[in-house]
């Protein structure tokens, strides 16, 4: 009887090995890989920030962009009125749609 669970034992662990791998290797593609992407466009379109740009920042402040320094952007959030960012709060570029006149 011993001699039986003896032989089952090796592929019972090789297919719980595979399962674990399996496991971590879908975490790893769902979760993990997007969020690295995410990351790196983001931290790609901070290093790219220019004057002129329109952006939001992260608490929902729209503006355009003045002057960029190393650490820090000030945006013009009305005419005359300036503030100081860090270049982590800007959140994303805002494109000004236009709307479309009803014919």
């Amino acid at each position: 009887m011993y001699t039986i669970l003896a032989q089952a034992m090796p592929n019972q662990t090789i297919m719980t090995v595979l399962l674990y791998v399996g496991i971590i290797g879908v975490f790893w593609f769902f979760m993990i890989r997007p969020q690295q992407k995410k990351r790196k466009d983001q931290q790609s379109f901070i290093e790219n920030l220019k004057n002129g740009d329109a952006v939001s920042t992260i608490g929902g402040v729209h503006g355009r962009i003045v002057s960029v320094d190393e650490l820090t952007v000030t945006l013009e959030v009305d005419r005359g009125v300036k503030m100081v960012f860090d270049k982590t709060a800007i959140s994303r570029e805002v494109t000004a749609k236009v709307p479309e006149k009803a014919v």
